[in-house]
């Protein structure tokens, strides 16, 4: 079974690399919004929006009257085009909101480049702590493990920290654990994370705690700035590595627990808990105000995928001991 599979490392492009980098953000966030104008624009009219075709074809003209455009990677300017196709997909088939303009003043910035021919083993594009990619060339890169499978596209991101990450998707070959016919039932909660129905438990560190003095240092620092400045840019881009220390603290942390879930059961029951119901019951602390529910469960999908054979089915929440399990039946999902 093949599946796809991302690998995320940070890049440490030279000042040449990273001006190209933003120059590339930049057009394609310009094509994103020309074309989302347009598509509007068209709708209104006739009732009918573009298509992907026609908008690849207006695009070619739009490259020769700015010419700019031609400066950044071609393909990149392509996966802007392709995104926008798919957001109107996703909200005409009513599995999403309508798309709506990017913004520079977005935290995270980010484009989307086709690796083609060659370029497409690792054994190629990636050799000593160096990856190859289009229009930018050798970039180095801290690599963590090694990038297996047929690679299809790379996305680059600027964070607020300043930081460069680059985010490949391979299509790879999926190993199935071996089977521990085992099965559990998790109880999600605000003080606790998660309690199993063999009552395992796992707590719920407070993250935010441990760096919510420094953090006020910093943030009071960065008001005493004056807006635009370089000063303020320093002082933000201090306060904006403290918020991703947070960020990474509690991903990695919820990474080793959903893991250690999969990998020792077979047959998983998750509740699917309503955190915002559960404040309208009553007060809380403030430790308990960003509880780690949402973000365990987008790690579980991930942790689920890449198991190849295990498999996750939400369920309403029942009253103990009466469980719902979600079994894998080798096809697909089903209920027990």
């Amino acid at each position: 079974m093949f599946i796809q599979k991302a690998y995320k490392f940070r890049i440490y492009p030279t000042p040449e690399q990273a001006t190209l980098i933003n120059k590339t953000i930049g057009c394609s966030r310009f094509v994103y919004n020309r074309f989302l104008a347009w598509w509007r624009e068209a709708f209104q009219k006739t009732g009918k929006g573009l298509t992907y075709g026609a908008c690849s074809t207006e695009l070619t003209g739009l490259k020769r009257e700015l010419s700019w455009l031609s400066e950044v990677d071609s393909t990149a300017l392509q996966s802007a085009l392709k995104h926008l196709a798919d957001a109107y997909k996703q909200f005409f088939t009513k599995r999403n909101n309508a798309p709506c303009f990017k913004s520079k003043k977005n935290p995270a910035q980010s484009y989307t480049t086709q690796i083609q021919g060659k370029s497409q083993s690792p054994e190629v594009s990636i050799v000593e702590r160096c990856i190859k990619l289009p229009k930018l060339g050798w970039v180095k890169f801290a690599q963590s493990r090694e990038v297996t499978g047929r690679i299809i596209h790379a996305t680059l991101r600027r964070h607020p920290s300043g930081k460069y990450f680059v985010s490949v998707l391979a299509e790879t070959e999926a190993e199935a654990l071996p089977k521990t016919r085992s099965e559990v039932g998790i109880d999600l909660g605000l003080k606790e994370l998660a309690v199993l129905s063999n009552e395992e438990g796992f707590g719920n560190p407070q993250f935010f705690r441990t760096l919510e003095n420094k953090l006020a240092e910093a943030q009071r620092k960065l008001s005493r700035r004056k807006k635009g400045g370089s000063n303020w840019n320093k002082q933000r881009i201090k306060v904006a590595r403290i918020h991703e220390d947070i960020r990474n603290a509690r991903k990695d942390y919820l990474d080793k627990v959903s893991t250690h879930i999969v990998k020792n059961h077979d047959i998983i029951a998750v509740e699917d808990l309503s955190f915002a119901a559960c404040y309208k019951t009553g007060s809380y602390p403030k430790r308990l105000v960003k509880p780690p529910g949402p973000c365990f469960a987008r790690c579980w999908n991930i942790s689920v995928h890449g198991m190849a054979e295990y498999w996750l089915q939400l369920v309403a929440p029942l009253p103990p001991p009466n469980y719902v399990l979600a079994a894998d039946t080798g096809t697909g999902r089903s209920r027990i």
